[in-house]
């Protein structure tokens, strides 16, 4: 799992999939490695819509699932997926 923290400390966004690839996982091993760091408060997701400014909590538009205009560009950040950053 070490890797994996080093990883997720460069900042650069990965897909689960490149994630996997990179530490020599398969994705199932890795995304319970990821629930797992999240669950100990190594890690936590974030994501385009972690703002301090706004929150999609009380939004309208985030509650069925797709994120308002003010938590992302319309047509944009689409393929972005979960992210994560270290916490530690």
């Amino acid at each position: 799992m070490q890797k994996l923290i080093e990883l997720l400390k460069d900042g650069n966004s990965r897909t689960i999939e490149m994630l996997a690839q990179e530490t020599g996982k398969d994705v199932d091993s890795l995304k319970r490695d990821l629930d797992y760091l999240e669950k100990m408060g190594i890690i936590r997701r974030t994501g385009y819509g972690a703002s301090k400014e706004h929150d999609c909590g009380t939004c309208g538009g985030c509650k069925d699932g797709s994120k308002c205009k003010s938590c992302a560009p319309e047509g944009g950040f689409k393929n972005m997926g979960t992210m994560w950053e270290v916490c530690i």
